[in-house]
């Protein structure tokens, strides 16, 4: 399989974005864009988090059981929960039951009440400029970056936990702090007039 791929919709995406369903929705009106606000960036922290290991897929396809398990992902919520609610998530099939992320989310929503600003701020502070150039195929995908590396260390040093490098730039991809669109895919060119940096 080449690197991008045109689906049977006739537009080019990102190789992982073309099949199931469940991809296509997330490559195209998720990936990549802009996401601020402190439980929106909780929730995908969260899910970076239980993803280590596994497959996006099954946290994508497991997503709507997580946010109802968490309460929304309201971190003010989650920062209340003590060993009754966590013996409740691992009893819940409908989300991945693993002590060690689960343990480390209600860790790390302490975490989030804990900080001098917002969430937000703290993880866009790492976005890298936007000036490198689109990349045009995988290979050109770092999956550790500077940005990155810092990212992680300074959220380990507010006591976040599951947040590494890897994890971290997955964060920054899905949020939008940087944008793996290849060039060619429908997404990155309908966002921007082509030949324009980011």
């Amino acid at each position: 399989m080449t690197d991008l791929v045109t689906g049977d919709d006739g537009l080019a995406r990102c190789a992982w974005g073309v099949a199931p369903a469940v991809y296509r929705t997330y490559h195209d009106t998720e990936w990549g864009r802009r996401l601020t606000g402190d439980v929106a960036l909780f929730e995908r922290m969260s899910l970076e988090a239980f993803q280590s290991g596994l497959s996006w897929l099954v946290i994508l396809r497991k997503r709507e059981a997580f946010r109802a398990a968490f309460d929304g992902f309201r971190f003010d919520r989650i920062a209340e929960y003590d060993e009754s609610d966590v013996e409740r998530l691992l009893a819940d099939a409908g989300i991945v039951r693993n002590r060690a992320k689960i343990t480390a989310t209600v860790g790390n929503a302490r975490a989030v009440l804990g900080l001098p600003g917002s969430l937000s701020d703290l993880l866009w502070s790492y976005a890298p400029d936007s000036g490198r150039p689109r990349p045009a195929d995988f290979s050109e995908v770092p999956a550790v970056t500077p940005e990155s590396t810092a990212m992680a260390k300074r959220l380990k040093g507010l006591g976040f936990r599951f947040v590494g490098p890897t994890t971290a730039y997955a964060l920054m991809q899905a949020t939008g702090m940087v944008d793996d669109h290849l060039a060619g895919c429908h997404v990155a060119t309908t966002r921007e007039p082509e030949g324009t940096p980011r």
